[in-house]
């Protein structure tokens, strides 16, 4: 690590199910790269969950879901989810939305902490993107992530026992009590250094002014941060 340059760690709450934060991700590493002291940062990822009382059901597509849960019609949620993937091409992403399967993220945010310990967390986030998103994985199921565990690095008997207890569950809801705190309404996220945020999956430039001039660029995006518990 360079010791001439402040380190800095980025906090980023996020949902596995949630399609602009992968776009985010996908922004905010662009910026990542034309960041010259990027080996001073470190990236945690936070729990949040835009549905955190969905019941998982394989037998359901995304499509059927949005409609459902905005109360729209079934050709309008089908439209949503073009306009969407044609957002996620432009950074590179492929978006499945008729593989898709609506599923509790909440297994996968466990998924997520235990990566977190071995220090695969960002790993673990991608895997799980893309196997929700591009390959119409059930994120909910224990074997699964078990699996996709097993592609990053882990421990696939570990990871199993970890998953079907109910370790990890407190740490999910401490992420989602200090969104609460700080008044995040929805995700991405981004906390820098627990003293300025960005909202919403922003463009790399947005990002990248941020990582160079934290105390001095000033944006509609920018918020002050000071009420983490």
């Amino acid at each position: 690590m360079n010791s001439t340059t402040p380190h800095m760690t980025i906090e980023i709450w996020s949902d596995v199910m949630c399609p602009f934060c992968y776009i985010g991700k996908r922004k905010f590493e662009t910026a990542l790269t034309q960041f010259n002291h990027r080996s001073n940062i470190d990236i945690v990822w936070k729990s949040f969950q835009l549905a955190p009382d969905l019941k998982t059901n394989p037998n359901k597509n995304i499509h059927q879901f949005l409609a459902e849960h905005k109360n729209i019609s079934l050709e309008q949620a089908k439209d949503m989810n073009d306009q969407m993937a044609q957002i996620a091409k432009q950074v590179g992403l492929q978006y499945d939305f008729d593989k898709a399967i609506p599923a509790n993220s909440f297994n996968a945010h466990r998924f997520s902490h235990i990566a977190k310990q071995h220090g695969l967390q960002n790993d673990a986030e991608e895997r799980l993107f893309k196997a929700y998103f591009t390959e119409g994985k059930n994120i909910d199921n224990i074997s699964t992530l078990v699996q996709l565990g097993f592609e990053i690095g882990l421990d696939a008997e570990e990871t199993k026992t970890i998953l079907e207890s109910d370790q990890y569950a407190t740490d999910v809801h401490q992420d989602i009590y200090e969104a609460q705190q700080v008044g995040v309404r929805g995700v991405p996220f981004f906390v820098f250094n627990r003293k300025y945020a960005i909202s919403g999956a922003q463009e790399s430039e947005t990002f990248l002014h941020q990582l160079v001039a934290p105390h001095k660029y000033l944006d509609v995006h920018l918020l002050y941060i000071d009420r983490f518990p």
